[in-house]
């Protein structure tokens, strides 16, 4: 059989080729670049500086156990999700219901409220309840617009006031017709006032607001708290067209009852899912993907192992990051875990919502990754090369 000298020579030429350009840092391979022995980050960042956001490298802290010491003296109670949207809506947030927030405020009556006027020594004043007649049935109603009729007193303007002020204004004006007026003024009915839970709560809708101060922890709990998608620390209060992010998983984890605000009417409570709340363990593990976060506590080292650990075939121990982007100013991490009890760091290092764990692999898997995408074409431009082509004489066809 005659070949032609041209093509094979050609061919010996591309693999000759395509083996240096594998040789000089598998670049032809997409994936099979090592991201190991590195003190910065690849690629630019976006940091935040003042009230700018700059592209930046970002430095690559490695884990340590003074690290982790540093990490817990400066730890203080996480504020929403990290972004500084969150901590700004957080440190605007409405007044607390938490201790030494001032003393609390009483309810004020309004449209639609139910009260009872007891007049003593005067049952011609007084309606009672009886076996036919409920105490909302017998109270007295505030019209709309914010007044009650009662006699002798006339039309009284009771809107906004507390019980206590309607009972002086009714003594003042009673005083001119009855000696030693002993009145008092009950609540019977609270109607003018609610605010709304919604969201991952296990019965959402309306709620009273009652001469009890409702705050927000208060108002989860009487719509039967939290269902297992909740998200405690993405409680979102919304009150006269401004929205502020209540995270109650600090309040439980670290005491931060500041952020316990008091309610008001017209309030909307908004109970976020867990979706948000995810980590991603990418790379060389036996199951990469996505984790949802319980209750935002995790540690790298369950990470890893709700992931299957690192692989033991193709992952290169002493590369395994931790990558934090989702702040204002991103942040890197190394360990190197080539020895076992190196996941004591790992359990001791907390995780954080969207936080990337990525575990590079070994160089003589880069390697054979590369070989096993180039060989097939290899052995196809070779069995081409030896092709015989029988209306040609079985020689290969003149270029």
């Amino acid at each position: 059989m005659e070949m032609s000298p041209v093509v094979p020579g050609r061919i010996r030429h591309l693999l000759i080729a395509l083996a240096v350009s594998a040789l000089a840092g598998c670049s032809l391979v997409p994936g099979n670049q090592s991201y190991s022995d590195r003190d910065e980050s690849a690629v630019m960042l976006p940091v935040q500086q003042g009230d700018a956001l700059v592209p930046e490298h970002i430095k690559i802290k490695p884990i340590t156990a003074e690290l982790i010491v540093d990490m817990f003296k400066a730890a203080r109670p996480p504020i929403g999700d990290g972004t500084s949207v969150a901590r700004k809506a957080t440190e605007s947030a409405p007044r607390s219901g938490g201790k030494g927030s001032g003393p609390t405020p009483e309810y004020k009556l309004g449209p639609g409220d139910i009260i009872s006027i007891i007049v003593w020594d005067h049952p011609e004043l007084t309606i009672p309840a009886g076996s036919f007649r409920t105490a909302e049935q017998a109270g007295t109603v505030i019209a709309d617009d914010g007044t009650i009729y009662f006699p002798y007193a006339g039309v009284v303007n009771v809107q906004g006031k507390t019980t206590g002020e309607v009972r002086r204004i009714l003594s003042v004006k009673l005083a001119k017709f009855i000696e030693q007026v002993q009145l008092d003024v009950r609540m019977v009915a609270f109607r003018s006032q609610q605010v709304y839970v919604v969201g991952e709560v296990s019965k959402p809708g309306i709620q009273p607001v009652t001469d009890i101060p409702m705050t927000v922890i208060e108002a989860v709990n009487r719509a039967g708290g939290f269902t297992p998608e909740a998200d405690y620390s993405r409680v979102l209060l919304t009150r006269r067209g401004s929205t502020y992010l209540v995270d109650i998983q600090a309040m439980y984890d670290y005491g931060a009852t500041a952020q316990n605000a008091l309610l008001e009417h017209g309030d909307i409570i908004n109970v976020a899912d867990r979706s948000y709340n995810k980590i991603f363990v990418l790379g060389e593990v036996v199951r990469p993907g996505s984790q949802v976060m319980n209750k935002k506590r995790s540690t790298l080292a369950e990470a890893l192992s709700d992931a299957g650990y690192i692989s033991q075939t193709t992952a290169d121990p002493r590369w395994i990051y931790v990558m934090r982007g989702d702040t204002e100013t991103p942040e890197l991490f190394h360990l190197d875990s080539r020895l076992p009890d190196a996941m004591l760091l790992a359990d001791r290092f907390p995780l954080r919502p969207r936080d990337v764990v990525y575990v590079d692999a070994a160089a003589v898997v880069r390697w054979q990754r590369v070989i096993s995408n180039i060989l097939p074409t290899a052995t196809m431009l070779n069995l081409t090369s030896q092709t015989q082509y029988p209306l040609f004489g079985a020689r290969q066809p003149p270029y």
